[in-house]
């Protein structure tokens, strides 16, 4: 038995996909849960919607995605009481996040009591980081007491690119340094040597490390207070402000990439100057990356603008010819495999990635089921 459901509840979405092995048997969103005149009452009734339409025959495990797995889950963990407590009990780390994967987490213990559960989480592929990769200089006991460090996200993004890569270049994992560079409308980055994350961008929460979307990445921490007792600002203010109204957005007004490029083409200043930030933090990471890993076997760029933007693949890697990396204009523009000369010290690949399929596979290694 190798079917497994997958699921990936939002605070007011689930998002699914049926596998049968590597096969998608089924896939679907049910959005607006709770919302007037939307979809669903409650994330009950949204799973019970995708049980109705979905034939879950011989279904052996349901994965869920859940953002933060803090300290104590390092690995897909099956899912019982215990569990849920102690991912509930995480909330305070994932506010935005963990809240509704313990609604789904619930939900479908409920509705599929004889079906085992399994929790797959972003933030377990960074576990294997070293302390000075997480720890920040600040109270250690302070930081003990309230888990404070940095945790590192997208890990079933990350891990799965990872591995392709090796896979691609013909390299055994094991033997493999690669820079993997999830960009979507959140982004992150992460040093990865020979399978094992080593470093990432993101910290004690999504908001940190690279320019996105709408979330500013890596700031001083003065302009919170900064924020608090000049402007008068709030925290609730200030935090909405940062994760829903920073990055690309906050700087020019579009959060898309696609019209971000397009007023870039048309020489708006705004956008010129939100793209030369994105592009300057970026570019930052990778160098520091290449600092923590010495040898880097490849550039792998993955997500929404990773996978489909030639221009930030380009940019975000002009200038380091003199560190033997490249890219082939011909085959960037043309959406290839490997899109650096072949005769570069370091790949620079796109790989599309796939974390339904990740959390599957999680899954079934955690239940000990057979591929």
């Amino acid at each position: 038995m190798t079917r497994v459901l997958v699921l990936n509840t939002g605070s007011s979405s689930v998002k699914y996909r049926l596998f049968d092995g590597t096969t998608t048997l089924a896939k679907g969103l049910v959005e607006r849960i709770g919302e007037s005149g939307g979809g669903t009452a409650d994330h009950r009734a949204a799973l019970q919607q995708i049980m109705s339409e979905t034939d879950l025959d011989g279904l052996a495990a349901v994965g869920h995605r859940v953002v933060h797995g803090g300290s104590d889950f390092t690995e897909p963990t099956v899912v019982d009481d215990d569990v849920v407590a102690r991912i509930e009990a995480l909330i305070p780390l994932a506010p935005l996040h963990n809240p509704a994967a313990v609604s789904g987490l619930e939900v479908a213990r409920t509705l599929l009591p004889d079906i085992p559960q399994v929790a797959v989480f972003d933030t377990a592929f960074h576990s294997t980081i070293p302390a000075e990769g997480v720890t920040w200089a600040i109270d250690a006991e302070l930081a003990a007491k309230w888990q404070i460090r940095r945790y590192g996200f997208h890990g079933t993004s990350h891990g799965y690119v990872a591995r392709r890569t090796a896979e691609i270049l013909g390299r055994p994992l094991e033997d493999t340094n690669v820079i993997t560079l999830h960009l979507g409308n959140g982004a992150s980055a992460a040093a990865v040597r020979g399978g094992r994350s080593v470093a990432t961008s993101m910290g004690l929460s999504p908001l940190d490390g690279l320019v996105m979307g709408t979330r500013s990445g890596s700031i001083d921490p003065t302009v919170i207070f900064h924020l608090h007792r000049v402007a008068g600002l709030s925290l609730d203010e200030i935090e909405s402000s940062l994760t829903r109204h920073g990055g690309l957005l906050g700087l020019c007004g579009d959060n898309d990439m696609r019209a971000v490029e397009d007023r870039v083409e048309a020489g708006d200043p705004a956008a010129v100057l939100a793209f030369d930030v994105y592009l300057r933090r970026l570019r930052e990471t990778v160098g520091a990356y290449l600092a923590v890993l010495g040898r880097v076997d490849a550039i792998t760029f993955t997500a929404g603008v990773g996978e489909h933007s030639p221009t930030v693949r380009a940019r975000s890697l002009a200038g380091l010819e003199p560190l033997g990396i490249a890219i082939d204009p011909t085959r960037n523009e043309a959406g290839a495999e490997i899109v650096s000369p072949a005769d570069s010290r370091t790949a620079v690949l796109v790989v599309p990635t796939d974390e339904e399929l990740e959390i599957a596979n999680q899954t079934r290694t955690a239940l000990g089921l057979a591929d």
